[in-house]
């Protein structure tokens, strides 16, 4: 995910796991939307902490990942990005792992940082080093205090900072609409999932993006 020297014509996609899925049948669904979409990065969120769980999913998702030279990064587990040898990770923890991050990885790794709707912390990340932050959600989602990132903070992130910006959380095709001019990524997760045709329910998602 690199850094975008100017905005491009419309975001890239950002796909986010479901927080449980069936191995086999998940792999295929992904193997089937990135040969079908161009894909920024994928990132493996599971719920689970289950280390031969969180092991099992990054292999096979890998498999699929590395064949289309799509980028995998798993959130939080700094420790197994590096020994399943992972394209990076991406941080829940707004900005106190970010260094860490970085030292273990190293600096080729892609390290992201959600930090909610905190201009302050989307900064402080950028500072430590991060390649991306996340601001969400964009729309009712029914988690965290049920703040929403509002357009104008993206819109004020994409004039004064240069560190790229996802948009996620609470997608709806009338939120995307409002967030596009202002933001490089959008992290489209279970709001696809969910749906019986995830494809189809993405490229209605694409369409207002531009």
């Amino acid at each position: 995910m690199e850094n975008q020297a100017q905005a491009p014509e419309q975001p890239q996609i950002y796909l986010i796991t479901p927080p449980t899925f069936e191995l086999a049948r998940f792999s295929e669904q992904l193997a089937r939307v990135l040969d079908a979409q161009d894909i920024a990065c994928v990132r493996l969120d599971l719920a689970s902490r289950d280390e031969d769980t969180l092991s099992r999913a990054s292999d096979a998702l890998r498999e699929v990942t590395i064949a289309r030279d799509v980028a995998l990064v798993i959130s939080d587990h700094i420790v197994l990005a590096e020994r399943l040898g992972l394209d990076g990770v991406h941080l829940t923890d707004a900005t106190k792992s970010v260094r860490n991050a970085r030292k273990t990885l190293g600096t080729d790794a892609i390290v992201g940082s959600f930090c909610g709707t905190s201009r302050h912390d989307g900064m402080t990340a950028g500072e430590a080093g991060v390649d991306y932050v996340s601001f969400g959600p964009i729309g009712a989602s029914g988690l965290g205090d049920g703040e929403q990132a509002t357009p104008d903070l993206f819109e004020w992130w994409s004039q004064m900072i240069e560190v790229p910006v996802v948009a996620e959380g609470g997608l709806t095709e009338d939120a995307i609409q409002k967030v596009a001019p202002f933001t490089d990524f959008f992290g489209v997760g279970d709001e696809i999932w969910r749906t019986e045709d995830p494809l189809a329910t993405l490229h209605r998602f694409q369409a207002v993006m531009s």
